[in-house]
């Protein structure tokens, strides 16, 4: 009874650049609404929209960060995080031989 009206959730799926560069294109044209475009291409209308406000924002036509700019901060942030660890495990260390040589 608990699982009446509730979908099993879609795999997730990934689109090269080219794909969604398409699906973007086709919805500037405005021959179809976004809505059909993810329906015809058995899309999610959310992941479509977002395409398209990235687009709009790469093409300087919108505010917000770049693609270059989100994958730039991407890896900044992974680094960071390596780089957190790396000195968490250093006082760490740092402090198991200080005990050690007492």
């Amino acid at each position: 009874m608990e699982s009446m009206g509730k979908k099993k959730p879609r795999p997730r799926r990934s689109f090269t650049p080219e794909f969604k560069a398409e699906i973007v294109e086709l919805c500037r044209r405005g021959d179809r609404t976004v809505g059909q475009m993810a329906k015809d291409f058995d899309l999610t209308e959310t992941a479509v929209r977002l395409w398209v406000s990235q687009a709009e924002v790469d093409a300087g036509e919108k505010d917000g960060l770049t693609s270059s700019e989100r994958e730039e901060l991407a890896v900044l942030r992974r680094e960071n995080r390596r780089l957190r660890e790396d000195v968490d495990i250093l006082k760490r260390a740092t402090a198991f031989f200080a005990k050690e040589t007492r």
